[in-house]
């Protein structure tokens, strides 16, 4: 009677051990084309935003872009956000991952008038133009 508890025991063991092999060899494969499914997914998306000023559209660098936007919430108040970036040599700022809808665009830079409008992004890989202009002169 010991013997066929003992045996019955080791029996239910060695089938759960080879229940959780079959499982693990299951799961590797999954994993594996997940990593193929995120290899081959889009990069992240960026939004690009132009700033060129004078008459001649010479590009302006080390200009501040400032990208505002609010989070609705329905029980709560909106949630707002802001994100900073500077202008590059050519006068392009990338913003990685940009959000979906109405968003203010400002523009601040040394010697040129503030720029500040609000825009609608529908696509995350758009390109924003935007043209400066030399503040008047004070007499």
């Amino acid at each position: 009677m010991m013997r066929r508890i003992i045996l019955i025991a080791l029996l239910v063991r060695g089938l759960g051990v080879a229940e959780c092999a079959l499982a693990q060899d299951k799961a590797a494969p999954a994993a594996q084309g997940d990593l193929a499914a995120a290899a081959s997914a889009p990069a992240v998306k960026k939004l690009t935003i132009e700033v060129s000023g004078g008459e001649k559209n010479v590009a302006v660098e080390n200009a501040s872009v400032y990208l505002k936007y609010s989070e609705e919430k329905k029980l709560r108040k909106d949630k707002k956000y802001a994100l900073n970036v500077k202008t590059n040599r050519d006068g392009t700022a990338h913003i990685p991952d940009p959000p979906v809808g109405k968003v203010l665009i400002q523009v601040v830079a040394d010697g040129w008038k503030t720029y500040g409008q609000y825009h609608v992004l529908n696509d995350s890989g758009t390109v924003i133009k935007i043209h400066l202009d030399r503040p008047p002169k004070w007499y």
